[in-house]
């Protein structure tokens, strides 16, 4: 698919990237805005470097427009959201205009938005670098991976409040990471030295092995920025069982990869045990793939981790989960089934018991505020 093809009509993917952007704003927005004002910080903000044409030539949206649409209905950022529109192409930034004019309400914003017209290079990047930022989202996504920095990742996340997510094109990543045409952008993306050290790690390794080096890679030189929180969502070929790219999230905040697990979570193609696979898969790459995480038992794997890793102690779930959930593919449903599991075993002690518990819709809880006891090893 071609960049002018590509915004004919929202693949199953560029579907879920919206929804992926368009369901944490206005959860961010919810958490930030109300510290915000306590901070006596009257603005927040969001920020598009690769906005696309506004919409697809089928007449569907794409995600400036549904932003848009978030803060015209939400009476605080109706008063608060500063909107930032990029996009290099020319047709794409008069679409845009366009489109965003026509939008329902959108007078009723009181900042309205800044469309530009400007390509991501280092100068944005060193603007952005001085610039201190009152609380943003910020989405970038580049249509390959020119533009896209560790630098202008580590501007975007520097600030209170400020959460980045964006595209990470592993296919071309992993293709270009010894093209000598293009290793300034590739040492950009992940630092020249770290991005040096990977080239010779990659050399005869299995795809599989090249994918794992990469994707820690970048995960490494976003922690060495301050990203303290990452998740990634994965999307596969559809074609093959290969890796075509990621969304990646990154924040200084954990309550920040919180919100933004349940989100991919719930949209991830297999979720064995109730455990999401934070991938989409298309129907004919399951069929073919060699790694059958829907015949895993990765609940049962929790449950082992945490009689191991919670051995002697006594501690609230709300706790287990924020200590040991960072990094691993669990959301807190799984703890709290993980958990009941356990304690309908009598493998451990659980205060309230089930039977003092309330009931929701039939079930009995597992409330954050719950007292697990772990047996000694």
């Amino acid at each position: 698919m071609t960049e002018d093809t590509f915004f004919e009509s929202p693949s199953k993917k560029s579907n879920i990237k919206i929804q992926i952007v368009t369901k944490y704003f206005p959860a961010w927005a919810k958490i930030i805005v109300p510290r915000a004002k306590k901070k006596g910080i009257k603005k927040v903000g969001y920020i598009d470097l690769f906005s696309g044409p506004g919409i697809y030539k089928d007449g569907s949206k794409s995600t400036p427009v549904f932003i848009l649409e978030t803060a015209i209905n939400d009476p605080d950022l109706r008063e608060m959201l500063v909107t930032f529109f990029n996009d290099k192409k020319l047709e794409h930034f008069q679409s845009l205009q366009e489109v965003i004019n026509a939008i329902s309400g959108i007078n009723s914003l009181r900042y309205q938005p800044k469309i530009y017209n400007m390509e991501v290079s280092e100068e944005i990047t060193h603007i952005f670098k001085q610039t201190q930022f009152i609380p943003t989202l910020f989405f970038i996504d580049p249509y390959g991976y020119k533009g896209l920095s560790l630098e202008l990742i580590n501007s975007a996340i520097e600030g209170w409040g400020c959460d980045c997510i964006f595209f990470f094109n592993y296919n071309r990543i992993n293709q270009d990471l010894n093209n000598k045409k293009v290793l300034e952008y590739i040492d950009s993306l992940f630092g020249k030295e770290r991005a040096n050290h990977l080239r010779e790690e990659v050399k005869n390794k299995q795809p599989e092995e090249r994918e794992l080096a990469i994707t820690e890679a970048i995960k490494d030189a976003l922690q060495d920025i301050g990203g303290s929180y990452i998740q990634e969502f994965c999307f596969e070929k559809d074609d093959a069982a290969r890796t075509s790219h990621y969304i990646i999230f990154v924040s200084k905040n954990k309550i920040g990869l919180n919100i933004i697990k349940d989100i991919m979570g719930n949209l991830s193609s297999s979720r064995p045990q109730g455990v999401p696979s934070f991938e989409y898969t298309p129907p004919k790459v399951r069929q073919l793939s060699i790694f059958d995480y829907e015949n895993s038992r990765p609940l049962d794997d929790l449950q082992k981790m945490l009689l191991d890793e919670f051995a002697g102690q006594t501690i609230k779930m709300i706790d287990i989960y924020n200590q040991h959930h960072v990094g691993k593919k669990f959301i807190s449903k799984n703890y709290k089934d993980a958990l009941k599991n356990l304690e309908s075993q009598g493998k451990i002690t659980v205060n309230p018991p089930y039977g003092q518990r309330k009931k929701r819709k039939g079930e009995v809880t597992f409330g954050d505020s719950v007292r697990v006891t772990f047996p000694p090893k």
